[in-house]
């Protein structure tokens, strides 16, 4: 049943109202809604250059992933398709896209930034999880909350940590055309670790075949307008004619978990900051009888939930204690400004990135556990660290 309003009051209890008008009283609230799907992010046109102006089909990629394969074939085959945006949903439209119809109706990816993309998750033979989430690497890292000896560490070590990045991003541009096609990102592989936005190609032989003959186009550009027969890019005064525009811009997670509320007050609360202030990635300070689960994300985004859903449940249990709401509010800025300093304009997609070992050490310490999860110092210091490695807590 999908909540629709949720109202505090001053007792320890929270009524939630369902849309049937049934309402059920709980002394806690549990919200696992996801962040990437149900509500699209769109950008915005001005009055008169949008969807509405073009004769073609403008649609969000949910709509198009929610066909199944024989249908999506029927609907893009013959026709020229853009596709906006070239994350991973992205890629994989317009190389199936580019597979149904050739370079006879090539597909075009319009985007606005580079990101770096690898062609796979090993270099010269190395995990590359081994060497970018490993603890050794994460000592290199400034941390929210950090004392200072980790503080002078990181600062020793910080020169190692750009090493290694320069050398993947070496091995990136070796491996992969990146240069030829004018795709080498303008920032650091570090800022893209840390924003969730390093995106990796299998079988990129095969993409850079497609750009090669002419069945995928690429076209990077801040902004973009609609006429009639397809797109306008006013920069390169340069029109591109589609049948189909497909928006692979991702999802709006801050809308989609703010209008769980009817409460304007707690909209206010969700939405009012650019990033959404939760305490631990789930506990928000002027709710504290709810919590969210699966909003922030790491590496992978079901054991960064997994370890969450784990610290909420100790929670519940009382075998974890939520600090004053001042100091869960100086903890939440302490995030705030690792994110911003680590991911810049991207600081809003939450994302734990560089320093996930060191989120599920602060959780380990408050439910009581041991946070060196590996036997023997080699393995703690350069081996990655994954789910496994919690399966007991």
């Amino acid at each position: 049943m999908k909540i629709f309003d949720v109202r505090a009051y001053c007792s320890s209890n929270i009524d939630v109202l369902f849309f049937f008008d049934l309402v059920y009283t709980v002394d806690f609230v549990l919200l696992c809604v996801g962040r990437f799907k149900d509500v699209p992010s769109m950008p915005q046109f001005p009055a008169g250059k949008g969807p509405e102006v073009f004769r073609g089909r403008a649609m969000h990629s949910m709509e198009y992933a929610a066909m199944d394969h024989d249908k999506a074939e029927e609907f893009v085959k013959g026709k020229k398709v853009v596709v906006v945006g070239f994350g991973k949903s992205g890629l994989d439209i317009a190389r199936e896209c580019s597979s149904i119809n050739g370079p006879e109706h090539p597909c075009s990816i319009v985007y606005r930034h580079d990101h770096w993309k690898l062609s796979g998750w090993f270099i010269w033979g190395i995990p590359l999880v081994d060497i970018m989430f490993s603890r050794s690497t994460m000592l290199s890292v400034h941390k929210p909350g950090e004392g200072f000896l980790l503080r002078l560490l990181a600062t020793l070590l910080s020169p190692v940590r750009w090493g290694i990045m320069t050398l993947v991003e070496s091995y990136a541009k070796m491996t992969l055309p990146l240069s030829k096609f004018n795709m080498v990102p303008q920032h650091s592989l570090a800022k893209d670790i840390s924003s969730g936005l390093v995106l990796n190609m299998p079988d990129p032989d095969n993409f850079f075949d497609a750009v090669d003959k002419g069945s995928i186009k690429l076209k990077k550009s801040p902004s973009f307008e609609f006429y009639e027969k397809g797109i306008f890019i006013s920069d390169d005064n340069i029109h591109i004619e589609a049948d189909i525009v497909i928006f692979a811009t991702g999802f709006n997670g801050v809308d989609k978990l703010a209008h769980m509320f009817e409460s304007r007050t707690f909209r206010h609360y969700i939405a009012d900051s650019p990033r959404v202030p939760l305490y631990r990635e789930s506990i928000h300070t002027r709710i504290p009888q709810l919590a969210v689960i699966g909003f922030s994300d790491g590496l992978s985004s079901l054991y960064t939930s997994e370890m969450n859903s784990r610290w909420v449940t100790a929670l519940l249990e009382g075998a974890v204690k939520l600090p004053s709401v001042k100091d869960m509010q100086k903890d939440i800025s302490r995030w705030d400004e690792y994110m911003k300093r680590s991911s810049g304009e991207y600081h809003t997609r939450s994302v734990l990135g560089g320093i996930e070992i060191w989120y599920n050490d602060l959780l380990c310490k408050d439910m009581g556990m041991n946070p060196i999860r590996k036997k023997g110092l080699m393995a703690n210091l350069f081996e990655a660290y994954g789910p496994m490695d919690y399966a007991q807590v």
